[in-house]
C-alpha cells in the first residue's frame, strides 16, 4: 500500500518561521555516544541531506510556545490506560508544553471529543483527564487526529503544533483517510508524538481495584434492609478490567495487524517519536523524555528545489567531523503541488 503525503512539509510554515517561502522544517535532535543532548551546535555545524543532496540550512533561534494537543483512546482496551492517566496533567503542561505552552485534550472511540480546549492551566487538564472514562469498542485514529490538527486553526501564528496521541498503533474505524490526515499534517506543520501500549498486557499492569462482590445479591434489592448493627460485607479484590476479549475479538486482532503502524508512520515522517509504556511510571517517564526532547531540538528549515508532485524525499542529518554523534531527524517528505 503506498500511503500519501508520508511527510510534513511545512506550507504554513513562512508564519512560523518568518520566510515567504514554503519550507521543510525538520525538528533535529542531537546526542552523544552516552545519550546526552548536545547543545550550541550552528548551521556550520550540521549538514543535512535532501535525497542526498546537501541544502542550504536555516536554524531558528527563538524558543517558540507550543501549542499541544493530547490525544487519549478511551475504547473498550484502554481501561487500564485511563486509570493511569489520572494524574498526567501537569507533565503535559509542564515538561511537554511548558513555559508559555498551552494544552489541549481530545478523546477518541466510536467518536471525537473535545474535553478542554487551549489552556496553560494544568488544573482543567489534569481534571478533564481524571473525567476521562471507557466507552465504544472502536478507535478511530485518524479521525481523531484530523480533528487535533484542526483545533490549531484559531491559533495565533509562531507557535510550534505538537499533537502526542496516547493509542493503540492501529486505526479501527475511522472515515477520514490517511492521505487526508497526512496532507493537513503537513499544511499545518505539526509534529507527532505518539505513547503506544498493548491492549493485552495493560490491563494486568493496573492497579487492583476493589469493590463489592458482584456474585453477592445487592442488599439494595432486598425488601428488608440490613439491621444498623450488622457488620459491612468487606470489599474484595476485583478481576482485572480485561477489554473485550475472546476468541473472535483475538482472531480480529491479528488480522488488524496487517494495516498500517499509524504510530510509526506519523511520528518517523513528522519529526516525532514513539515509546511504548506498561506501568504508570513507564507513562510518566515517557512524558518527561518527550518533554526533555522537544525542548532540545534543533529546529533546521530550508528551502526544497522543487521535484514531481507526489515524489517522497528522504532526508538525513549529520554533525560535521563528528561521526561519534547521533543525530535524528524526521525522514522524509512528498512533494506537493
Amino acid at each position: 500500500m503506498r500511503t500519501a503525503a508520508l511527510l510534513l512539509f511545512a506550507c504554513a510554515a513562512h508564519a512560523q518561521f518568518k520566510s515567504t517561502v514554503p519550507l521543510v522544517v525538520a525538528p533535529t535532535t542531537v546526542v552523544d555516544h552516552k545519550g546526552h543532548y548536545v547543545d550550541g551546535l550552528t548551521t556550520d555545524d550540521l549538514i543535512l541531506y535532501d535525497n542526498n543532496v546537501p541544502q542550504r540550512l536555516q536554524m531558528d533561534w527563538m524558543l517558540f510556545p507550543i501549542d499541544l494537543v493530547v490525544m487519549v483512546e478511551t475504547g473498550s482496551n484502554a481501561g487500564a490506560v485511563i486509570d493511569k492517566l489520572g494524574g498526567s496533567g501537569i507533565l503535559f503542561s509542564a515538561l511537554v508544553a511548558a513555559d508559555a505552552g498551552e494544552t489541549a485534550l481530545l478523546s477518541f472511540s466510536n467518536t471525537v471529543r473535545v474535553h478542554q480546549k487551549f489552556t496553560a492551566d494544568p488544573d482543567p487538564v489534569t481534571k478533564a483527564l481524571r473525567d476521562l472514562h471507557k466507552e465504544g469498542g472502536q478507535a478511530r485514529i485518524l479521525d481523531a487526529l484530523l480533528a487535533s490538527m484542526r483545533m490549531f486553526e484559531d491559533r495565533p501564528p509562531g507557535r510550534r503544533r505538537i499533537i502526542l496521541a496516547i493509542a493503540e498503533k492501529r486505526d479501527r474505524g475511522s472515515e477520514t483517510t490517511l492521505p487526508q490526515v497526512m496532507e493537513e499534517a503537513q499544511r499545518r506543520n505539526v509534529a507527532i508524538y505518539w505513547l503506544t501500549y498493548s491492549p493485552f498486557l495493560e490491563p494486568f499492569t493496573a492497579r487492583p481495584k476493589t469493590g463489592p462482590d458482584p456474585n453477592k445479591p445487592n442488599t439494595a434489592d432486598q425488601v428488608m434492609p440490613p439491621c444498623a448493627w450488622c457488620a459491612k460485607e468487606p470489599d474484595i479484590a476485583l478481576p482485572p478490567d480485561l477489554g473485550p476479549g475472546g476468541l473472535i475479538y483475538g482472531l480480529g486482532e491479528l488480522f488488524r495487524l496487517k494495516q498500517p503502524d499509524l504510530a510509526e508512520l506519523f511520528a518517523r515522517n513528522t519529526g516525532g517519536r514513539t515509546m511504548g509504556f506498561l506501568k504508570k511510571s513507564g507513562l510518566e517517564d515517557t512524558i518527561r523524555l518527550i518533554g526533555e526532547e522537544v525542548h532540545r531540538q534543533y529546529i533546521l528549515t530550508f528551502e526544497p528545489k522543487g521535484g514531481v508532485p507526489g515524489q517522497y524525499h528522504a532526508i538525513r542529518a549529520m554533525v560535521k567531523g563528528r561521526p561519534d554523534l547521533t543525530v535524528k531527524t524526521r525522514e522524509g517528505y512528498w512533494v506537493v503541488q
